[in-house]
């Protein structure tokens, strides 16, 4: 169980099945390498909140046929895409950015952002600031997701449309702690991405993430072998098991 301080977060709600929860997908391999994994994506669509969309750490040096087929099939099946946008956890510079985010509206239409490894500490706030408002002058409305992995100064949930206040193992995640400010908000603002649940847990783990508030999730039973495959790069295990608990009946 985790460790949680004071009430739980987000709304007096947020420890009960009244907050909806729906699957955030922050990185399956290209569909070249995974084509069964995006085709599920396409038919679970009324349990994703977002897919991101990573060709080749970023939009690539060009539109990539593969790509542009599986997002024109979640996006036909009313799925947002994301694109992701490393910031070098604030080090990578505000041109680079701004060209990947132009490249992938320009090739993919995406949705929005997700800012892969973002900074979180107070000073890096005035420049992500920056980086986000120039984001939000590309398209109508862009959905901008801050990937930090931890729970960062508050500031940034002004900036933002949702938080990756978690990202990690699941030995951490069951005994975690929820930072006391995220009360303030909705559970719809927060993520968590937890990897190596196993199926045995998978319950706890969502009563975890619907107590400590947040509404976004993605949990697999994949680990990061060796640094080789990303935990997040296949589909969980136990796929229709978490479809079947987070909505009203497991995928067909």
């Amino acid at each position: 169980m985790s460790y949680l301080t004071g009430t739980p977060a987000g709304t007096a709600s947020a420890g009960t099945t009244d907050v909806r929860t729906g699957l955030g997908v922050p990185g399956i391999a290209h569909p070249l390498l995974a084509p069964a994994e995006w085709d599920e994506l396409t038919r679970s669509g009324g349990h994703l909140d977002w897919v991101v969309l990573d060709v080749a750490d970023g939009p690539g040096v060009r539109p990539d046929p593969r790509c542009l087929e599986a997002v024109g099939r979640l996006r036909n099946a009313g799925v947002r895409v994301l694109g992701n946008l490393d910031t070098r956890h604030g080090a990578r510079a505000f041109a680079e950015v701004v060209s990947d985010a132009q490249r992938y509206l320009d090739w993919y239409r995406v949705d929005g952002f997700l800012l892969d490894r973002c900074p979180a500490e107070r000073t890096a706030l005035p420049g992500l600031r920056r980086t986000i408002g120039a984001l939000r002058t590309l398209r109508d409305a862009p959905h901008i997701v801050l990937g930090h992995g931890t729970h960062p100064y508050p500031g940034y949930a002004e900036h933002a449309d949702q938080l990756v206040t978690f990202s990690g193992t699941w030995s951490d995640y069951r005994w975690s702690q929820v930072a006391e400010w995220t009360a303030d908000h909705p559970p719809e603002r927060f993520c968590h991405f937890v990897h190596g649940v196993p199926r045995g847990h998978l319950d706890e783990a969502l009563r975890i993430a619907r107590w400590q508030g947040a509404a976004t999730i993605w949990f697999t039973d994949g680990t990061d072998r060796a640094g080789l495959t990303g935990p997040w790069e296949t589909m969980p295990g136990y796929w229709d098991e978490i479809v079947s608990r987070i909505g009203t009946g497991v995928s067909e």
